[in-house]
């Protein structure tokens, strides 16, 4: 039995397979680092988080075009619904493209047509949170938050930073998320992964954060964790991926039960899940084996969601009709 899932912190760009990955790269004529599946399961195996950073641009630039951006959606949508999702915020990382020279426009739109098709073709409301690349000068981190506000209208509804976050801490980019937030788009960084509990509170206070990606290490600080709790503020948490790269040395030593024990909302998603070998009922059950619930995982995706009313009632109808209690304790989905 497949339960409701909801899914606020996934990167599209490396959502797809190996096999796939290498087809689009051949049509694209990208020259990846392997050229056989078994050649990129061994590029899969990173070292540090920096290395996965590099495997990630070296991957993801094999994506130039329209068609590419719209099939990672599309193509996503329908594998995440069969593990249950029936809502997903999706991330894409337009500054990257056009430093390759795509347009803004072309980035865009076809993400945006992705996310309809998504919904219309396979009933998943899709909506999207662009990210702003660390590293990348705050000239473009604007322009990104600008082009985002063209495009609200089509499910643009928040916008966040990923990338190197030790290197790069948030407090640089805080013009760029007041200029978001102004505009009624939610900002939704990095922080707390691979940078401590100081860069979780320079998300909240300086990029003022409605949601966290993340956010794990938050627990250095039992202040800024009950502030977590006080504030209700939901922590997209990627089991697999923080022990994939590193975040966390063992599944069993993973924060997630003291961050839940101590009242934080936590939401759990794939972040990369093509790359990191995962998907959405995995880290769901990862999390399920440190205790927490999937109810309240669900539930937890439904509050830190940046939907629309009538969106957040339709998925609180869906969990309120699900049989939670039905759910085996030795089922895998």
């Amino acid at each position: 039995m497949t339960y409701p899932k909801t899914e606020l912190h996934v990167h599209l760009e490396a959502t797809v397979g190996p096999q796939t990955l290498l087809e689009i790269a051949r049509r694209n004529d990208y020259a990846l680092p392997a050229d056989s599946v078994e050649g990129l399961a061994g590029l899969y195996e990173y070292r540090d988080f920096e290395h996965f950073i590099e495997v990630w641009i070296l991957t993801t630039n094999a994506l130039p075009t329209a068609l590419d951006f719209r099939q990672v959606v599309t193509a996503y949508a329908v594998e995440a619904a069969g593990h249950g999702a029936v809502y997903i915020e999706g991330i894409f990382t337009p500054a990257e493209r056009v430093r390759r020279g795509v347009s803004w426009d072309e980035i865009f739109t076809a993400y945006c047509d992705g996310a309809q098709e998504a919904r219309e073709a396979h009933g998943v409301e899709i909506r999207l949170t662009p990210d702003i690349p660390r590293g990348f000068t705050l000239e473009e981190a604007e322009e990104t938050v600008r082009r985002c506000l063209d495009y609200r209208d089509r499910g643009i509804v928040g916008v966040g930073l990923g990338g190197l976050e030790a290197q790069y801490p948030p407090e640089p980019y805080e013009r760029a998320f007041a200029l978001a937030r102004a505009e009624g788009l939610g900002s939704v960084p990095h922080a707390g992964e691979h940078a401590g509990a100081a860069s979780v509170r320079g998300a909240l206070e300086v990029l003022g954060a409605d949601r966290l990606r993340h956010g794990i290490r938050a627990i250095e600080d039992e202040g800024l964790v009950r502030e977590l709790a006080d504030r209700g503020t939901v922590l997209d948490v990627c089991p697999i991926s923080n022990l994939r790269t590193g975040a966390v040395r063992s599944l069993a030593e993973h924060p997630l039960p003291q961050l839940v024990s101590a009242g934080v909302r936590c939401s759990i998603s794939t972040d990369d899940p093509a790359m990191f070998d995962t998907d959405l009922s995995r880290d769901y059950e990862a999390a399920r084996s440190l205790g927490l619930d999937p109810r309240a995982a669900y539930e937890a995706g439904i509050e830190g969601a940046l939907c629309d009313d009538e969106t957040r009632n339709r998925l609180r109808t869906i969990g309120v009709g699900f049989d939670w209690a039905g759910i085996g304790k030795r089922e895998l989905v």
